[in-house]
């Protein structure tokens, strides 16, 4: 398979994550951590025989078939690259195919790879070609009736039965620029100003970066007049806090911290058949997926044809509400998530956009409230 006028040495390989092609740029902080994982990965290699040539093979025939590249696995799947740990699939064809690719819920293995990392065998291929990177879905649009359309309630009837041919209006869901926004609350007081997220992963941590235009919103440069010293014992145990991060229109959350983060997603417990309001506990090191846009999709095409009230009932699944270290709930005596002494408050911006433009088709509740109601 290897083509005898492909001769590997170490800077061949160094010319791939430098491919301006590729958005890397020579001297940049990204760029430099590309090579340190380059140098990582040749230290694994070098004793292994012939499979550095297959590497350089595989990156060289890029639309060719090429064999596994592996290493060994390690007790938790990830290896460290200059402070950095991940998982080694995403690592490498982040450096060589996806400079933007964020987690390796972005990848799916091709069916030529023998050792792909969900197989949990001794070895992981981390050939960037025996990957995919999975498609965003298009989200059926929704067809909303106008107010004097809706059925009865009592009336049983298919969705959109009574709209067919009435002007009803089809609404798209459309990416906005900033995905989400996040807000800081200690106990019931709101600290600092919104977050806004336009890169598809964030962290947010207890630590002190002050600029607002990176991936990283700190919680530890906010002020409070009026903090307490159990907010203030708390606040220094956030640390690395979580990893929040967006996929294919799947939104996770990962915790980064050595304290467990407690979530509250309405979505999230619909899919998994929990009681709405139920707090999930998310362990060092463990992820969960916290909102789907496809299950929000069918949920607002089955929740339209009931009329604006139902749909209003909906806009409490586009938010997500995360305390760190400390739990609430029905298992502790704190009952609220305001009684918790640092948590966050995660509006899922594109689904509440696409929920504002069906508001304003469906029109005004049928039932008014007056002064006197």
């Amino acid at each position: 398979m290897l083509d005898p006028s492909v001769q590997f040495t170490k800077q061949n390989l160094f010319t791939h994550p430098l491919n301006p092609a590729l958005g890397w740029k020579q001297g940049d902080e990204e760029a430099k951590w590309a090579q340190k994982a380059i140098e990582t990965l040749v230290k694994k290699l070098k004793k292994r025989k012939g499979v550095m040539e297959r590497l350089q093979y595989a990156l060289a025939h890029p639309g060719e078939p090429s064999e596994c590249i592996s290493i060994p696995r390690s007790l938790d799947g990830r290896i460290q690259v200059s402070h950095r740990k991940g998982f080694p699939h995403v690592i490498y064809c982040r450096v060589w195919r996806w400079p933007d690719l964020q987690s390796h819920h972005e990848l799916k293995p091709l069916e030529c790879c023998k050792l792909p990392f969900d197989s949990k065998q001794k070895e992981i291929c981390i050939n960037p070609y025996h990957y995919r990177r999975v498609d965003y879905p298009v989200l059926p649009p929704v067809l909303v009736p106008r107010q004097s359309e809706y059925p009865d309630m009592n009336d049983v009837m298919p969705p959109y039965a009574s709209s067919e041919g009435s002007g009803a209006q089809s609404i798209s869901y459309q990416e906005p620029k900033y995905w989400c926004t996040v807000v800081y609350y200690e106990m019931n007081t709101r600290v600092g100003e919104a977050y806004f997220a336009s890169s598809p992963s964030v962290l947010i941590d207890g630590f002190t970066n002050p600029s607002r235009n990176s991936d990283r919103f700190s919680l530890g440069i906010l002020s409070n007049v009026n903090r307490t010293p159990t907010i203030e014992n708390t606040r220094k145990q956030i640390g690395k806090g979580i990893h929040l991060y967006t996929v294919a229109g799947d939104t996770y959350i990962e915790c980064l911290s050595d304290s467990s983060v407690f979530v509250q997603s309405r979505l999230c417990s619909e899919i998994h058949g929990f009681h709405p309001t139920t707090v999930v506990k998310i362990p060092p090191a463990c992820s969960l997926r916290v909102f789907s846009n496809r299950e929000f999709a069918r949920i607002l095409h089955l929740t339209v044809p009931l009329g604006v009230e139902a749909v209003y009932d909906i806009v409490k699944m586009c938010t997500i509400r995360l305390s760190f270290v400390k739990g609430w709930g029905a298992e502790y005596h704190r009952q609220d998530v305001t009684s918790t002494p640092c948590w966050i408050e995660v509006h899922l911006r594109g689904p509440l956009f696409w929920l504002d433009r069906v508001l304003r088709q469906m029109g005004p509740s049928p039932n008014p409230v007056s002064s006197v109601s």
